[in-house]
């Protein structure tokens, strides 16, 4: 409304028939001059050849009168916006589902944007009011609540991600924890247990029992059936892959 916008990045609309419209292409052409004189020029005639006043028109008709619209323009946004409606009041899915006349979808919501087009309906003055697809707008909540989650997920250590871990062989795996390396395989992933042997509810033996083994079907029930806390646990562990995802007798090293 103030400041002249890039065309490039504004949206594009047909305008063949104003284009083709005298009067308009008249305006368009001669904007400036049309300003000036409605603007400040007629109101000081009028004031001064009716009433003598050509200081007062001039003022009051032109300077003043052209201060108090543009006020009142941006006032009504800010009344929209921001004060009558509490703060946009859910103006987001207008913006969102513009062929909704809604701005926000439970009763109990407030909306006095809403309520005005109903009441104006009841009274025959508004009709064919337009809702958009529920399962769709169900869509966008879900979305937003994944975003959400996504952003709360992002804070939290979920273990390197697997395709970022290095691929061992199974000969390496075995030869690393000989080596005072507390690995354990699990489902084709090395673990490295070190710092949580001792704190683990079912005692050391079992931690000790694993390392440099593969501890899937004792992790998955074999021994016990590990939570799923204990299984998120387990993934802040990674530090590797194992070539194959188990020990394949064909790829040892002689």
């Amino acid at each position: 409304m103030v400041f002249e916008q890039n065309p490039k990045r504004q949206g594009r609309t047909d305008i063949t028939d104003l284009n083709e419209d005298p009067i308009v292409v008249w305006q368009h052409r001669n904007y400036l001059k049309c300003v000036i004189f409605m603007a400040f020029v007629l109101p000081t005639i009028v004031a001064g050849f009716g009433w003598s006043d050509w200081l007062g028109g001039f003022v009051y008709a032109g300077i003043l009168r052209i201060c108090f619209l543009q006020q009142a323009t941006f006032c009504v946004n800010s009344l929209a916006h921001w004060l009558v409606t509490l703060g946009e009041g859910y103006h987001n899915f207008h913006h969102e589902l513009p062929s909704d006349y809604r701005n926000a979808i439970e009763w109990y919501q407030y909306d006095p944007t809403k309520w005005s087009i109903w009441i104006w309906k009841q009274l025959g003055l508004a009709y064919d009011l337009k809702q958009f697809r529920q399962n769709e707008i169900e869509k966008g909540r879900v979305q937003q609540m994944q975003k959400k989650l996504g952003q709360k997920r992002a804070t939290l250590d979920w273990g390197i991600p697997l395709e970022q871990l290095p691929v061992v062989h199974w000969d390496d795996f075995v030869a690393d924890s000989k080596n005072g390396k507390a690995l354990v395989a699990i489902a084709g992933v090395i673990h490295d247990v070190s710092d949580f042997i001792k704190d683990h509810p079912g005692g050391k033996a079992l931690i000790f029992s694993a390392i440099g083994k593969d501890a899937t079907a004792v992790e998955d029930g074999g021994v016990y059936n590990h939570s799923n806390a204990a299984h998120n646990l387990l993934s802040t562990m990674r530090v590797g892959v194992l070539r194959g995802g188990c020990e394949v007798e064909i790829w040892k090293r002689a």
